[in-house]
């Protein structure tokens, strides 16, 4: 039997396990909860987006999100690390399946005008898919699974968290920061991580990276009175042209692997031989390993350029330091993981096609630990993720938010019998 007919013929069962689970009272109403609420969820994603939360800054809207969870009825803490964390009993007990999506923003707006809707209904702004349509989704689900009857106390288990620092710099440190509670992680069964838009994808792999800062430091001065002496800008660029050209890292390898300069700072004058210049690496691969040899090769790299500028100068020299910022393990799911199959059960069941794809995503931390974790997307569309041009459209959104809720709860009833 061809591989892709067999794959269809064994999900058959489990997609009918998606279409009987849809058709209980209170999940049948929750579902149809989405539909008859577009206006209310696309409302409150507006009003998310306009709270600025860049990454290290999301407190301000960590207190807006607790305060809706709360007015819904959840149960409502925020631990050390500023995640907000939302139940419907006080202290849920049992397996526990996570539903996450980052609170922080790569970019912030300055004013709330600019998050907007333009004429054709789409929402622009930075953070608006990216991720204001994960933090609406958990809203969404929260409502919804009020809107109905619990008869069997099925959602008692889930817990909503909005967490933080996951761009940039954040280096996943809320999530981080669940994962090294014991008594919690040996509780949860599952994550379902929640970030951006799109339906078309299951991510199952986590991809690695690792991040660094560069920094050149020397006595600076004049730049004719004071010229031989060591020059951090020489030196730097020296290392960073060492780093990408020594061995020039191809886009189509296998495993996939990637290098980026993204800052390059120093100097105040051009007549002026600064005192330092400092640049941040990024290292991304799906191999831990090639992770690992880039890293040694950005060393070398550094540490041949000190060699060279200080060979040359006549007088003060320059001093190099390399200083980790931020470290995402590479890590995988099988793809017929138990909660893949789940996943792809309900994609069969809503007509949606879906792929497997790796991504950097908060599903890296769990996955890394051995705990079952992916990442969807929460519905809709989205664009221009990072920049200020960013943008968001609703439709098919309701579809995304039925994907999700059903999704969660086959992966609660999973766990209850375990």
């Amino acid at each position: 039997m061809p591989y892709t007919r067999s794959v269809a013929v064994n999900l058959l069962p489990v997609a009918a396990a998606a279409g009987e689970l849809a058709g209980r009272s209170g999940i049948r109403e929750a579902l149809q909860w989405f539909t008859r609420e577009k206006q209310w969820v696309n409302d409150i994603h507006l009003q998310i987006c306009r709270v600025p939360a860049p990454t290290f800054l999301e407190q301000e809207r960590a207190d807006w999100l607790a305060a809706q969870f709360r007015s819904i009825g959840w149960h409502v803490g925020i631990d050390r690390a500023g995640n907000v964390l939302a139940s419907i009993d006080a202290q849920p007990e049992g397996q526990l399946i996570v539903l996450t999506a980052h609170l922080d923003t790569v970019l912030a707006p300055r004013t709330k005008e600019d998050i907007s809707i333009d004429r054709d209904g789409d929402m622009r702004g930075p953070g608006v898919s990216d991720n204001g349509a994960g933090l609406a989704a958990l809203l969404a689900i929260a409502r919804a699974v009020k809107s109905g009857p619990d008869s069997t106390g099925l959602w008692n288990r889930l817990l909503l968290v909005a967490n933080v620092g996951e761009e940039g710099e954040g280096d996943l440190c809320g999530i981080r920061h669940i994962c090294r509670q014991p008594e919690l992680l040996q509780r949860i069964h599952a994550f379902l991580v929640l970030d951006g838009a799109a339906t078309d994808h299951i991510t199952i792999q986590g991809l690695g990276s690792r991040r660094f800062e560069i920094t050149f430091s020397g006595a600076g001065g004049h730049s004719w009175s004071d010229f031989g002496i060591g020059n951090p800008v020489h030196a730097l660029s020296r290392a960073v042209a060492l780093f990408v050209d020594q061995r020039p890292v191809d886009p189509r390898s296998t495993p996939k692997v990637s290098v980026n300069v993204g800052i390059i700072e120093g100097g105040a004058s051009i007549n002026a031989i600064p005192p330092s210049a400092r640049a941040k690496v990024d290292i991304r691969s799906e191999s831990d390993e090639k992770i690992d040899q880039l890293v040694a090769l950005l060393q070398n790299s550094v540490n041949r350029a000190e060699e060279i500028e200080n060979a040359r100068a006549t007088g003060s020299k320059v001093s190099a330091r390399v200083r980790e910022i931020g470290s995402r393990p590479a890590a995988r799911l099988a793809t017929d993981a138990p909660i893949v199959a789940r996943i792809r059960s309900v994609d069969a069941h809503l007509g949606i096609r879906s792929r497997l794809d790796c991504a950097s995503t908060d599903a890296n931390i769990p996955l890394s630990l051995g705990v079952p974790a992916v990442c969807i997307g929460a519905g809709g569309q989205g664009g221009g993720a990072h920049t200020a041009a960013e943008w968001y459209r609703s439709a098919g959104r309701d579809l995304g938010l039925k994907r999700i809720l059903l999704a969660a709860a086959l992966l609660l009833q999973d766990s209850a019998s375990e």
